[in-house]
């Protein structure tokens, strides 16, 4: 398969920062879908058939590209979801309704090929499990990170670290948002290694083995 060009069908600067890790050159284009979930829809399904849209939509407009589509739900024990809160009182109720609590996050992935239509898709699980939050907690921590745009009211990456008792699962960016180790697998697969890709070229090794035979 021939190589094509990254493109990442999200605006969230969270994914965008996850990718660049990867060290691949790519762009960012943000998909206009309905995020809303299909009556009875369980979470895996919901959190793969958003990745897989936000990463159709943006076919037409970017041809010649692999697009990466990502989207995430958290589930509740007794199988609610919940989505971005939106606002402070949101937000309160979901961290009041995960303390004490594990809470399943579903990370949907998608690459899609916008010439063939060739699709690989896939949901990431990670179980945390939160402590027990008093409100007054639950406040101080929203006050300053004010998480209202993150699934499950947290930034991982942040602050949020301290409303866990622990963190169960594979790969701990699927929970800030784009499950790199998958990915990767992907793009390996698809004939993209980043490692080999990233690796010096002859003139920096030339270089280096020069100025390390001078010390």
């Amino acid at each position: 398969m021939t190589r094509k060009a990254l493109l990442l069908a999200s605006s969230s600067p969270y994914r965008k920062a996850l990718l660049e890790r990867l060290g691949l050159a790519f762009t960012c284009a943000s998909p206009d879908i309905d995020e809303s979930p299909q009556p009875g829809e369980p979470g895996d399904s919901l959190a793969t058939r958003l990745a897989e849209t936000k990463a159709r939509a943006l076919a037409e407009q970017f041809p010649g590209h692999w697009i990466i589509g990502s989207d995430q739900v958290a589930c509740l024990p007794d199988g609610s979801i919940l989505g971005k809160p939106g606002n402070h009182a949101q937000a309160t109720n979901q961290l009041r309704q995960s303390s004490g609590h594990r809470v399943l996050f579903l990370t949907g992935l998608a690459l899609f090929d916008a010439d063939s239509g060739k699709l690989e898709s896939l949901c990431e699980p990670f179980n945390v499990r939160f402590r027990e939050l008093t409100d007054e907690e639950i406040e101080a921590y929203l006050l300053q990170e004010k998480p209202y745009d993150c699934a499950g009211s947290f930034k991982m990456e942040g602050l949020g670290i301290t409303l866990f008792d622990a963190l169960e699962g594979r790969d701990p960016n699927s929970l800030v948002g784009l499950p790199l180790i998958a990915l990767n697998d992907m793009l390996r697969r698809w004939g993209r290694n980043p490692l080999l890709e990233n690796r010096p070229g002859p003139e920096i090794t030339q270089r280096s083995s020069r100025r390390d035979s001078t010390n």
